[in-house]
């Protein structure tokens, strides 16, 4: 390119940078990852596209073009007069819904936030921010801790921290109020899964039941059980993605229904899935490889339904994905191992912490096997001790 270099290719070669048809749109060759290149205010803007798709990448550029115009309008407005909390959360949703790297879940969730923000401190909007301390903060928080739950209060205080940080960033606020306020504590579900023979039968229920889709809703309990996929994975899976040589299955992520970091993993198929799969695929052997696996997309209902008639504890979708992590740790499968089939990024932190009590469980049942004390004679009589044969092989090679 002829335009000068910013500090975003700085020592790349200039040959790499190429010019598309598209105004602002630049693609960087050596990996194909689109760029937009603009100006806005006099201030020179480089970001990655965060694709190689050019239709993608358009789309994507004019959401970012949109998005920085808007902030920049938005500081000019705050340097000439006052900046009110509303102002910051219009800006801060701009933000949100011109995000590329944001599932639509996501947006949603910070939308629901910034409502009960408004709705549990009224007249905030229309306060100054820099009139809002952070005795009124903590005040907000106490009330809004004593009304949701500890996760969501979390997710509600990162927004308005974050509302906050627009604020700082336009310069209509020095310090963020909310930095202070203190996290609730969120404290573990206590898992209460059945064992293998009540899962059969809670299975069996399901699939003797005489709805339209029990049957269906019998193969996605399984399904869901024997893969430990979140319910948007599963519905997902097409025959494609099954990998019948290499007993594995490809769970894709999208930016709308699919996995929760947008990545792509390979969950070994046990052999229980391996067994439902060809018989679902032996029941349906005409369907093309782009079919999706799982015929329905949910089953709560008839989930709830048949824990009842077993006389077990209600049951989620996601508590079969526990399910599936719990058989894998009592069957000896390392946490780091089962976390990465569940599609964790932290390296099993989560997973230690969730189920880290089995662990200790197995840890504590392998322990029981080891012993140190010699055997006694009767135990050498029976000939229960194994005999080891240190002898060289013989002339045929055997041992």
């Amino acid at each position: 390119m002829k335009s000068s270099k910013s500090s975003s290719n700085a020592g790349q070669p200039e040959n790499d940078w190429q010019k598309t048809q598209f105004s602002n749109l630049i693609r960087y060759v050596p990996s194909g990852t689109y760029f937009a290149r603009l100006r806005v205010r006099g201030k020179l803007i480089r970001q990655s596209l965060k694709t190689d798709v050019l239709s993608v990448a358009k789309l994507r550029l004019a959401d970012l073009e949109k998005s920085e115009r808007e902030a920049a309008e938005s500081k000019d407005s705050t340097t000439k007069g006052r900046m009110t909390f509303g102002d910051c959360v219009e800006l801060f949703k701009t933000q949100t819904n011109a995000s590329t790297l944001l599932k639509a879940s996501a947006k949603l969730y910070r939308m629901e936030a910034i409502e009960t923000i408004c709705r549990t401190w009224p007249g905030i909007k229309a306060t100054d921010v820099r009139r809002i301390s952070t005795n009124e903060c903590k005040t907000w928080a106490a009330k809004l801790s004593g009304e949701y739950s500890p996760s969501r209060y979390n997710g509600t205080l990162g927004v308005i921290r974050a509302i906050f940080n627009v604020a700082m960033e336009t310069g209509a606020l020095y310090r963020n109020p909310a930095t202070d306020l203190q996290r609730a504590r969120v404290k573990l579900k206590a898992l209460k899964l059945p064992d293998a023979k009540y899962f059969e039968e809670f299975i069996a229920e399901i699939d003797k039941a005489k709805g339209r889709d029990s049957k269906k809703c019998a193969n996605l309990v399984r399904f869901l059980a024997y893969g430990g996929f979140r319910r948007s994975e599963a519905a997902n899976v097409t025959w494609s993605d099954c990998d019948f040589k290499k007993g594995e299955i490809i769970v894709r992520g999208d930016a709308e229904t699919g996995t929760k970091n947008w990545s792509v993993r390979r969950v070994p198929m046990i052999p229980e899935m391996r067994l439902l799969l060809e018989k679902l695929r032996a029941e349906r052997p005409n369907e093309p490889t782009d079919a999706r696996v799982m015929q329905v997309k949910e089953c709560l209902q008839a989930m709830t339904r048949a824990a009842k008639v077993v006389g077990i504890a209600r049951i989620t979708h996601h508590d079969l994905r526990h399910l599936f992590a719990t058989r894998c740790i009592e069957s000896g499968v390392d946490i780091p191992t089962v976390s990465r089939w569940l599609g964790h990024k932290d390296g099993g932190a989560l997973a230690m912490k969730t189920y880290g009590h089995l662990r200790d469980q197995h840890s504590a049942a392998m322990a029981a096997k080891v012993i140190f004390k010699p055997e006694s004679p009767d135990a050498k009589s029976t000939g229960s001790k194994p005999q080891v044969d240190a002898s060289p092989p013989g002339p045929t090679g055997e041992n």
